[in-house]
């Protein structure tokens, strides 16, 4: 099939698996549907009555064409009986949205309403169309090994078996109505599905470039990219990318085929596979739109582009890089609107907040932010530096690079090609008359030694470490070189932050976790509550996970603290005498809270 997208038959075979059913499943498949319907007040018993006698009448109907096809030695054509379901979702007596939870709970899987845009060509194609055709089934996507697969009878043990077999992983089935997959099957099977499946949403939305590409004389990889299925892949990716609230959109070569992920809630999820032969033309294509060198395949390189979807208008950072298998391309989506810079809504306990905001209205000093990539650092900066800029105050910042531009604030780009660092453009900076500057990273002893220099001298200055918590970053400036009196004279206070996933409103369920589990957290709260984890569904991409919530460990720099360092306390002294929550006590408050599960407590906020 000549498509977008290649497939791999080498798949392994795996045994026979059976359908879990529960207790609940069982209960609710003793009561009839009907008597379920009116029940949730769905339908009227009138209402019910004609859909009876609407489903009676067809099953006479087909069973008359039977008769008549065996009769005249026709081929017999497979026909079934509709369940009630589909008589009363064709009727238009009950709404899909209302009818398919009812139906899937009865079944004891989850309902799902079937959509092109909920379909990924990549699962599609483990199935061949006959399998699809002869179980009426549609798969839709395949995470951590497991393929999900749309039934009409998710009961059907032969058919998950036989597609278990086939796709050589587990199959996870979940219930739609078979009208639903009458209409989407022949068109997921077509040639152009992989392209048009992706941009089935852009009716609505177009993508705009701030300012037309230029017209150059390109190779053909060019000449490719000029053709419609890469512009749309490409305006595909960034749509999806800031309607799924994604950080990152990753395009990287592979052996078979292009790999196209998303960077949601902190982790990678893969989004479509195209064929590998598109790659130079996908890349191509981003470097036009990022006025980058097309021509260069050698060098890493880096741009920015602006984009405007139905008036929202939406920034991105590229980064090419040189592999082995072609040209590595990451987009850091800068989405302003999915963005408030507010102290008030970082999530930070009330407590911390006032203590923040007693560290923000110090005349001079340093306050640091720490944390690992991708911690939310960058956004709590840029809150601060809301609270605080104003028309009577000179606040100047030096980025790497500058991703968001704040009305008041004077942002300065370090520009590493043209010998600007850090160090040398926060020098220039103390010449301005600044009130407060911003170092987006203290990366060196230079950086640190100006910083911490400026503090000194009645500036307050707020930069960002990489450590594991507040207290560590006393003894990060100690390791680049910098004197323990002059950290003590200067710092104000840290803030360690996190980024914890928050569990799935729609699959999220209540458990007792083991004692085995919560000696692992030093836990000493009460059980009885029980705690949360989510099983996975359609609408959190099987992840268990829909957002993320901070979490904030605060180290003031108190007189004592001061006197700790200057008497040459190591890291456990300083963390023994730190008061107010720690990360692992505001990761449990959540967790407490069936905000998030242990296990992302365990993997965002246990230090060592």
């Amino acid at each position: 099939m000549n498509s977008l997208f290649e497939i791999d038959h080498d798949h392994s075979v795996l045994p026979p698996i059976t359908l879990p059913r529960d207790a609940a499943a069982i209960t609710n498949a003793i009561v009839p549907l009907g008597r379920r319907l009116i029940e949730a007040g769905l339908i009227r018993e009138d209402q019910l009555e004609t859909a009876l006698a609407h489903q009676a009448a067809e099953e006479e109907r087909l069973r008359a064409i039977a008769l008549r096809e065996n009769s005249s030695n026709e081929p017999a054509t497979r026909r079934t009986f509709k369940r009630l379901g589909e008589v009363v979702s064709e009727l238009g007596l009950v709404d899909e949205s209302n009818l398919l939870p009812l139906l899937g709970e009865q079944l004891g899987v989850e309902g799902v309403r079937l959509r092109e845009g909920l379909i990924d060509p990549a699962a599609v194609r483990l199935v061949p169309r006959e399998v699809a055709e002869r179980f009426h089934v549609l798969p839709l996507m395949q995470v951590r090994g497991e393929l999900t697969v749309a039934m009409a009878d998710p009961q059907d043990l032969t058919a998950i078996d036989a597609l278990s077999r086939l796709a050589g992983c587990k199959i996870r089935p979940v219930f739609t109505l078979a009208s639903g997959i009458d209409r989407l099957l022949p068109r997921c099977y077509e040639e152009d599905f992989a392209v048009d499946s992706v941009t089935a949403d852009m009716d609505v939305e177009q993508l705009e470039l701030e300012s037309d590409a230029i017209d150059l004389d390109l190779p053909d990889s060019q000449m490719l990219a000029e053709g419609s299925p890469v512009i749309n892949l490409v305006n595909y990716a960034i749509i999806q990318a800031v309607r799924q609230g994604a950080s990152d959109i990753h395009i990287e070569a592979g052996q078979k085929s292009t790999s196209v992920r998303f960077r949601i809630d902190g982790l990678l999820r893969e989004i479509m596979k195209p064929r590998k032969d598109m790659h130079a033309a996908i890349v191509s294509r981003i470097k036009v739109m990022a006025k980058l060198d097309i021509a260069e395949h050698r060098q890493p390189q880096d741009g920015r582009l602006h984009v405007r979807i139905n008036r929202r208008d939406v920034d991105l950072r590229v980064s090419t890089l040189p592999t082995v298998l072609g040209e590595k391309v990451v987009m850091r989506v800068l989405d302003r609107q999915n963005v408030t810079f507010d102290l008030n809504r970082l999530g930070l306990p009330p407590d911390s907040l006032t203590c923040v905001r007693r560290m923000l209205a110090r005349p001079h000093g340093l306050v640091l932010v720490t944390g690992p990539t991708g911690s939310g650092k960058t956004t709590t900066l840029y809150s601060a530096m809301e609270l605080i800029k104003g028309i009577e105050r000179n606040v100047i910042t030096v980025e790497d690079p500058v991703e968001y531009q704040i009305e008041l604030i004077n942002q300065v780009h370090v520009q590493k090609e043209s010998g600007v660092t850090f160090a040398q453009a926060l020098r220039s900076i103390l010449r301005q008359d600044p009130d407060v500057i911003m170092v987006g990273e203290i990366r060196d002893r230079e950086t640190a030694e100006t910083a911490i220099q400026a503090a000194l001298t009645g500036h307050l200055v707020l930069s960002t470490l990489h450590t594991n918590d507040s207290a560590s970053a006393i003894t990060r400036l100690m390791d680049m070189g910098v004197e323990r009196f002059k950290i003590a004279a200067s710092l104000v206070g840290v803030v360690a932050q996190r980024l914890m996933r928050n569990l799935c409103p729609g699959c999220k369920e209540t458990y007792y976790p083991s004692s085995k589990l919560l000696e692992q957290f030093h836990y000493q709260g009460d059980v009885r509550h029980g705690f949360a984890r989510s099983r996975g569904c359609t609408e959190c991409f099987e992840s268990g996970y829909r957002g993320r919530s901070g979490i904030y460990e605060l180290f003031e720099c108190t007189q004592p603290i001061r006197t700790l360092i200057n008497n040459g306390a190591d890291l456990e002294q300083l963390r023994a005498a730190q008061q107010g929550p720690t990360l692992l006590s505001e990761g449990l408050r959540l967790a407490e809270a069936n905000v998030t599960s242990l296990e992302e407590v365990g993997r965002v906020a246990l230090v060592d």
